[in-house]
């Protein structure tokens, strides 16, 4: 159970991808293309290896599809978090909850997988499913990607809802069901995890949850990770969500950087890039999409080191952080570039490591796939 908690992290932190935009095309612009990823763990007893794969991995998932477009276009991603399985949980509930909504904070899924913890109970696949499919805000277009994985140990025929029946619904509605089982392939294709998938065009995988995720260390990762808490002074903290958002941000600085070897690196390539968007919170980003106009904003909306600012300067100062913050953003693309090569050589001299797969390189490579099959070209 504590390996499947492992992977549950993993799959979590690997829907990093996450950064949406309104469903109504705004004038003159064309509507970006979305994918839309759904995590469901098993957070009972067993699962603590995979929620730690789910926390240290996010930002590496998130990061595949960064470079991704579809009719020249980068896709916004959003991603939603449940956990299932847990005996904390009222049995009046199924012992599940939703944990996110569809979001492309990444920063609170980030903050919610480090705050997961394991407790044993029954774990209902088909349920969960099924409250996924139904409760969830999915995009209308079949052009859009909309996945979900769901990662557990126990048998797939559980709980009080066919899993059948909860799978058929969810592919009725264009969302594809991958199901990740912590464990050996014989034991998941017995448990009906395999089958599950088939039936919604998803693709069946097997992880090992306590398996240590492989990480090739980079010479550009030190300073990659510096330039993207250098980057965190570059934001303007306004209204009620400001002082508090920016505490989540350097929170979840701080828990990539404890959490594995090159996360935090993989966490500041995310934040250099324009899915990772902060318009609701900071005034650079809010700006920038035309949400507030700095020269009429009411005192009491800006943080306090703007109030001591000249009113007729405040618009230069916000723009002084944007031209910041656009330097440091093209300094990590390049390190990250360079990054990239390294990385691809050094595992071509690598042979290639025995055993199954861990969240990470099993979500990544499932996405990948699936999202080539909507039309979506990969760099």
């Amino acid at each position: 159970m504590k390996a499947l908690t492992k992977l549950a992290v993993t799959l979590i932190l690997g829907l990093s991808l996450v950064c949406s935009l309104p469903g109504a095309k705004a004038a003159g612009k064309k509507k970006r293309p979305q994918i839309q990823m759904a995590i469901l763990l098993d957070t009972s007893s067993s699962m603590n290896g995979l929620i730690d794969q789910a926390k240290t991995q996010l930002w590496k998932v998130v990061n595949e599809f960064i470079t991704s477009k579809k009719s020249g276009l980068r896709p916004t991603i959003e991603v939603a978090l449940y956990e299932y399985g847990k005996s904390s949980i009222p049995k009046g509930e199924n012992y599940l909850r939703m944990i996110t909504p569809l979001t492309t904070d990444l920063d609170k899924v980030s903050e919610e997988l480090f705050a997961l913890r394991t407790n044993g109970g029954q774990e209902y696949c088909g349920t969960v499913i099924q409250a996924a499919t139904g409760g969830l805000k999915w995009s209308k277009s079949n052009k859009d990607l909309k996945v979900i994985f769901i990662a557990g140990n126990e048998p797939f025929t559980q709980g009080p809802v066919d899993y059948r029946k909860a799978v058929k619904e969810a592919i009725s509605k264009g969302i594809i069901v991958n199901t990740i089982h912590c464990g050996t392939n014989q034991a998941g294709i017995s448990g009906k995890w395999k089958d599950g998938a088939l039936l919604a065009d998803g693709r069946f995988l097997n992880i090992d949850q306590n398996r240590k995720v492989l990480h090739i260390a980079a010479p550009q990762d030190k300073e990659i990770a510096r330039l993207g808490q250098e980057m965190n002074k570059t934001y303007i903290g306004f209204g009620s969500r400001g002082k508090k958002a920016k505490m989540r941000q350097a929170a979840q600085d701080s828990n990539a950087s404890s959490a594995a070897k090159g996360s935090m690196a993989q966490r500041a390539v995310y934040k250099s890039s324009g899915n990772y968007s902060n318009a609701g919170w900071d005034l650079v980003d809010a700006e920038k999409e035309g949400k507030v106009k700095v020269e009429e904003m009411a005192e009491e909306e800006l943080p306090a080191e703007m109030k001591k600012i000249d009113k007729s300067k405040r618009k230069e100062y916000v723009a002084g952080k944007r031209k910041d913050r656009a330097k440091i953003q093209e300094k990590i693309k390049k390190l990250n570039a360079e990054r990239k090569k390294f990385v691809a050589k050094k595992r071509k001299e690598m042979s290639k490591a025995g055993g199954q797969d861990t969240l990470d390189s099993a979500m990544i490579k499932t996405v990948r796939e699936q999202a080539t099959k909507k039309n979506f070209k990969f760099e």
